[in-house]
């Protein structure tokens, strides 16, 4: 296992990409910036289980916060409402 790559406050970038298979990480959050509130541990990469292979090595997940303004921009409630979401280490980047 290898240590985290981000902390909490690092800005992060989730992965745009249209890959085959058992995503965990939602279509409406990839592309979109947001920062680390948290590390929530270290884990199988349930993309590899769903297919019954061992998903190591266990992988970072973290929670991450995005302002539901820039998620959906016709988003009418509060301008500081946010929305967290947890999305692992292989699908993020620093923004």
């Amino acid at each position: 296992m290898t240590p985290a790559r981000f902390q909490p406050g690092d800005r992060v970038k989730v992965m745009k990409a249209d890959v085959p298979g058992h995503l965990r990480t939602p279509w409406y959050i990839r592309g979109h910036e947001g920062e680390v509130e948290r590390i929530c541990g270290f884990f199988a990469n349930p993309e590899e289980l769903a297919f019954n292979r061992h998903g190591l090595p266990k992988r970072a997940l973290y929670r991450v916060r995005f302002a539901q303004k820039k998620v959906w921009p016709d988003y009418a409630g509060p301008a500081g409402d946010t929305i967290d979401v947890e999305i692992y280490e292989h699908w993020l980047e620093r923004a």
